[in-house]
């Protein structure tokens, strides 16, 4: 396999120590993720990291499919497998797979589901390695044996709780469906959020959700990351065991892939929500993970609201005092990307103004770009937190599995880091003035409204 035992992350956490203040003269970072990938017959990606300094194991399980594979009309299903998942499969009580976990002192264990993937993993000691293989593979292969009406009616009620709960009750909570519903068209995959909406997740029936669970949770649409402390032979034998006799129902499904979208023209919506604070959000579609202007943006993020002294914060925070608080990120998907910038401004304050000030900034970033310093700083931040991601065994296989996703690399943490060393302040620049046009975005307002939902609602757009 060629597994490394050396400590996969101490030269870079050294070279990390001169980032910010020397990045120039840093040495390269030199970073892999030594690991086997190899494909069972029934389709299964197995991933194997094997890395013996903590007497740990993950295990990281992705099934490809995401909100982004539902179909018009049932919203939600991708995140309700999350939870379903969870209520047993043949061989497994009802609300057992947790408890199961919990005996043997595993952690970090949970689910999770975004646009274009799902994700369930556990950390486990050494030992109890066949356990955690033996839990996933029988809900992979003997889920629908428990998926009955009571466990569908049960996990829905939990899901549309947890929309309560993360979106409808919380201050602005549905902004980002409106703004994402008016980046990307009705028949875009990322035109929804995951959660789902309460009408779907009621239409859902017991056929529906079968039919979902056989077209995406198969061994052919998954790939299975194990890192940690083990024998490798011995790893080899039990995900042949536990894995290796489940049949994929169906063909792997063909996924939509449509292009980037471009907006026409700016698009401005109105929202009105039971808030103290006025809010600005501006938002632009933008290249995807791992495409060329991503990391660029990245960066742009970065150089505009990380820390006060970024060009925003500095700006409206500190010089003008129109703005609480200022967030920017370039949010990055499998399809496309969304740069976000969100600006909550102090109470009573114009948000035509506080606009027409992050304009003048951005302009300024589009036609100078920004400075050698602010990029070394940018790539320090990135840097930074790609390695403290890695630095744990859990998420480390989860990064083994991100690339193999979206870059179609398991090992391709060095080449990601290298992304950003690569940085210009004219890259920069160039990446700003073609993605981030005054002209083709979307312009959100939220106006403090008593009696309006406190997540807010739509009340015009154009």
């Amino acid at each position: 396999m060629g597994l490394t035992r050396r400590p996969v992350l101490g030269g870079l956490l050294a070279a990390l120590a001169t980032a910010g203040r020397e990045a120039a003269a840093a040495p390269p970072l030199e970073l892999r993720l030594a690991h086997e990938k190899y494909t069972l017959s029934n389709g299964l990606e197995v991933i194997l990291h094997e890395d013996a300094r903590t007497p740990i194991v993950a295990v990281n399980l992705w099934y490809h499919v995401g909100s982004r594979d539902e179909a018009p009309g049932k919203s939600g299903f991708a995140h309700l497998f999350e939870h379903l998942m969870y209520e047993g499969s043949r061989h497994v009580g009802e609300g057992m797979f947790l408890r199961y976990l919990d005996r043997i002192g595993a952690t970090d264990r949970n689910g999770t589901t975004n646009t274009d993937r799902t994700s369930y993993y556990e950390t486990v000691p050494r030992g109890r390695l066949e356990l955690a293989l033996w839990l996933e593979s029988d809900r992979m292969a003997f889920l629908l044996d428990r998926v009955n009406q009571a466990a569908l009616d049960r996990q829905r009620e939990v899901v549309k709780n947890e929309r309560r709960e993360r979106y409808e009750n919380v201050p602005y909570g549905l902004v980002p469906q409106f703004v994402r519903a008016a980046l990307f068209a009705a028949d875009h995959p990322y035109h929804r959020l995951a959660i789902g909406t309460p009408e779907d997740l009621d239409r859902a029936s017991l056929d529906d959700v079968r039919a979902f669970f056989k077209a995406h949770y198969g061994p052919n649409n998954a790939s299975l990351v194990i890192a940690g402390a083990f024998a490798p032979d011995a790893v080899r034998a039990l995900v042949a065991r536990y894995f290796g006799p489940i049949v994929a129902p169906l063909p792997r499904p063909v996924r939509a892939a449509p292009p980037v979208p471009v907006l026409g023209a700016e698009r401005r919506l109105q929202v009105e929500a039971d808030v103290e604070l006025p809010r600005l959000y501006l938002s632009w579609p933008t290249p995807p993970l791992f495409a060329p202007g991503d990391a660029e943006l990245d960066a742009a993020a970065k150089i505009l609201a990380a820390g006060p002294g970024s060009r925003l914060q500095r700006r409206l925070v500190h010089d003008l005092g129109v703005a609480q608080h200022i967030g920017a990120q370039q949010a990055s998907s499998q399809l496309a990307s969304v740069f976000e910038i969100v600006v909550t401004l102090r109470r009573d304050q114009d948000v035509a103004e506080a606009l027409r000030q992050v304009d003048l900034v951005l302009e300024t970033l589009r036609t100078r770009g920004p400075d050698e310093a602010e990029v070394q700083r940018a790539q320090a931040r990135q840097t930074t937190s790609l390695v403290l991601a890695a630095e744990r065994t859990s998420g480390r296989a989860n990064a083994l599995n991100l690339y193999n996703q979206f870059a179609g690399d398991p090992g391709f943490l060095g080449s990601d880091l290298a992304r950003f060393r690569g940085l210009t302040p004219a890259a920069v620049q160039r990446a700003a003035a073609a993605h981030l046009p005054a002209a083709r975005r979307v312009v959100t307002v939220v106006t403090p409204t008593p009696r309006a939902p406190r997540a807010g609602a739509l009340r015009g757009g154009a």
